[in-house]
């Protein structure tokens, strides 16, 4: 039975933790898949006021509630390495990626072209990771078997103008000075996590026939076996002390993995599909483990 949550209980301040308050968030500078941005003011409405010493995002993609939040220390990471590289190129060296991503047309065969490229300099990596999220077809991320990138090019209006012009690679640069990046599985980066920590987890949303029809982070799948692993995960953090938040599918055996938290359910429209005549309505669901409430 799905049960709506309860306020947050306020935390005891101090100044070495941060305060979840409404602000105007800085923008992700990625179009992602499955990203979080609709519901950055749902859960910073539940955290408004709550403190928190550190902020953990194992499963970065666009990075929206990081963005929302601007926690003062945050530990990002993904299994993804060439996100997590754009990240680190972009926090490092935004005005070198934007005046390399001006000089690029916005054509389907300079597209090709960069698809079909394997730089090996991490900026460069950036610079093509950069281009290809923003001129794809319908901002979708999707890698194959044997890890290539493999949209299409999107066309119409779809361009890289915005980093520079709305000021986001900037922007992102500043917010990402104090967070730590990484690249590694959410099991070993929240092995970090404890007492007084906050923690958003935004899995790919795989169910039991493990056939979700979308790649969204690399080319394996995130398995059923990995969503078992994740729920465990998240009971330990809790059980260290952290506050921990899952969104997940609205699926009834996800709701059997965290039977015992508190549970919001959200209604939307989907947004994979480029064509929004055919978006259809979907369900997502936000799981909330309070610190020492797991079982």
């Amino acid at each position: 039975m799905i049960t709506q949550a309860r306020s947050f209980e306020r935390r005891v301040s101090s100044e070495n933790r941060m305060l979840i308050t409404p602000s105007k968030p800085t923008k992700p500078f990625l179009k992602w898949p499955g990203g979080k941005r609709w519901l950055t003011s749902h859960i910073v409405g539940l955290l408004d006021g709550c403190r928190f010493r550190r902020y953990f995002e194992p499963f970065l993609g666009g990075g929206a509630l990081f963005f929302a939040f601007e926690p003062r220390e945050a530990v990002l990471s993904d299994i993804n390495w060439d996100l997590i590289n754009t990240y680190i190129q972009v926090r490092r060296r935004p005005m070198e990626l934007i005046a390399c991503l001006r000089q690029l047309p916005v054509n389907e065969a300079t597209y090709r072209s960069l698809r079909n490229e394997n730089p090996k300099q991490g900026s460069d990596r950036a610079v093509r990771f950069l281009y290809l999220n923003r001129t794809a077809f319908g901002g979708i991320y999707r890698l194959n078997r044997n890890g290539d990138f493999n949209v299409p090019f999107g066309g119409g209006g779809r361009t890289p103008a915005p980093l520079w012009e709305q000021d986001l690679l900037i922007s992102a640069s500043r917010r990402l000075k104090k967070a730590s990046l990484i690249c590694g599985d959410f099991e070993d980066v929240l092995a970090e996590a404890g007492a007084g920590d906050l923690v958003y987890c935004d899995p790919t949303y795989t169910v039991t026939h493990d056939n979700n029809g979308f790649v969204r982070y690399n080319e394996r799948n995130f398995c059923w076996d990995d969503q078992e692993r994740l729920a465990a995960t998240c009971q330990q953090v809790a059980r260290r002390g952290a506050t921990v938040l899952v969104s997940n599918a609205d699926h009834e055996k996800v709701l059997e993995l965290y039977h015992s938290c508190e549970v919001r359910q959200f209604d939307r429209m989907s947004l994979l599909c480029p064509d929004s005549r055919k978006r259809r309505p979907t369900k997502e669901l936000l799981f909330v483990i309070r610190p020492g409430k797991s079982r």
